[in-house]
Parts: structure tokens; C-alpha cells; sequence
């Protein structure tokens, strides 16, 4: 069965950040750039605060705001990076082939340290939340090659509105 979304994936990007600015959001620029054929909500930058950080999903679900949100930002081991601790106890369903499909990726451009990348996905009700790595690159290669792609028919699977089958693997 085809797909039936009526219109574009609402997105929200955010940008983890406890220094970066509108005018130096060099990741944040490029999620918009990168998911330009969905409808962008808006853009925020919130500090590296498991509350400010979680605080974005609960109120994008409670407003029913967005079809999907994605952070950069916060995903690696250092002590500021929190973003996968705030946002993974409010997923209903991990998407745990997101980070592994992303680290296969970033393993090609930088090597053995992309396993350092806790990148990763899942849903928040009907709403799909994607975390990527803080460097324009990273965002970038997350936008363009994993979200875009799939993002339209993901947002139809979380909704009901179509099914899967025919995809060959397990899942």
C-alpha cells in the first residue's frame, strides 16, 4: 500500500550547544539546509541541560508541533554530553538501527572513532526524535543520508497510515 501523507513531516531541529549562537550554528544550519523538503517548524539552541533538552520533546508532543525532531549535539562520551540521557527514557520505541546505520557511515569518513558516537533514534508517541553528533559534518551526513530518506514513510508507519512489508529483512 502506498503511502497516503497528505503533506511534508513537520520538523523541528535543535542544536545542543552551551557556546554556539544563531550565528555560528554551523549544525543547525545544516539540518535545515539537509531536511529542506519537509516543512521546518523552527530551529532552537538549548544548553547541554537534560531538562532543556527533554523539555523541547514533551512540549513539541504536547502541542502535537512536529512530525519529527532532531538534535545535534550531546551524543558523544564527554561530561557535557547529555543528550542521549535526557531524551532515551521518553522513547516509546528505540530505532536502534538509526545509530548503528549512522556509525556505519561515519566509520567510512573518520574511522575507528565513530563507535564514540551515541547517536540514535526512537518515538515519542506519534513523533520521531533523531540524535545526531554536533559537528556540521555529522549532521549533515545524518540529514542527508539516513533521516531524509525515510523520514516521509516512518512518520505514516508511526501514524498508522501505511505498512511495511516487502522490505525482505527482519524488523
Amino acid at each position: 500500500m502506498p503511502s497516503i501523507m497528505s503533506s511534508p513531516a513537520r520538523v523541528i531541529t535543535v542544536t545542543v550547544s552551551d557556546t554556539r549562537t544563531a550565528a555560528d550554528d554551523a549544525s543547525g544550519k545544516a539540518l535545515v539546509e539537509e531536511l529542506v523538503a519537509f516543512v521546518h517548524v523552527r530551529h532552537a539552541i538549548v544548553p547541554d541541560e537534560p531538562t532543556a533538552i527533554a523539555g523541547v520533546v514533551t512540549d513539541a508532543v504536547a502541542r502535537g508541533e512536529a512530525d519529527a525532531i532532531v538534535f545535534s549535539g550531546g551524543t558523544g562520551i564527554a561530561p557535557r554530553d547529555v543528550t542521549l540521557e535526557a531524551l532515551a527514557a521518553l522513547f516509546d520505541k528505540p530505532l536502534d538501527g538509526f545509530g548503528e546505520a549512522f556509525r556505519r557511515l561515519s566509520w567510512d569518513e573518520i574511522g575507528p572513532r565513530a563507535i564514540l558516537s551515541r547517536a540514535t533514534a526512537g518515538t515519542v508517541g506519534t513523533c520521531l526524535v533523531f540524535m545526531l553528533p554536533g559537528s556540521e559534518k555529522a549532521a549533515r551526513l545524518g540529514a542527508r543520508a539516513l533521516i531524509a530518506p525515510v523520514l516521509a514513510h516512518a512518520v505514516d508507519l508511526v501514524n498508522g497510515r501505511t505498512k511495511h512489508h516487502g522490505h525482505g529483512g527482519a524488523g
